[in-house]
């Protein structure tokens, strides 16, 4: 048997276009969520450049599937 150090994933920021990549949402969409509160809020990463953490976009995505979900389809 092997021995493998096990790190877990460090959090990780997406920049706009894999956040819409990922949701399918337009960029108007995401803006306008956000100032509804109904998505997550961008962190400043830089002078002029904001992400979304991974993690709260993940679970907006599985909060918005909910119910939906089927797993015989």
């Amino acid at each position: 048997m092997s021995k493998q150090a096990f790190f877990p994933s460090a959090p990780r920021i997406l920049r706009l276009p894999a956040v819409l990549d990922r949701t399918g949402l337009a960029r108007s969409s995401v803006y306008r969520m956000m100032t509804e509160g109904t998505f997550p809020k961008a962190v400043p990463i830089g002078a002029r450049a904001v992400g979304w953490s991974e993690a709260a976009i993940d679970a907006w995505i599985d909060t918005r599937i909910g119910g939906n979900f089927t797993s015989d389809l």
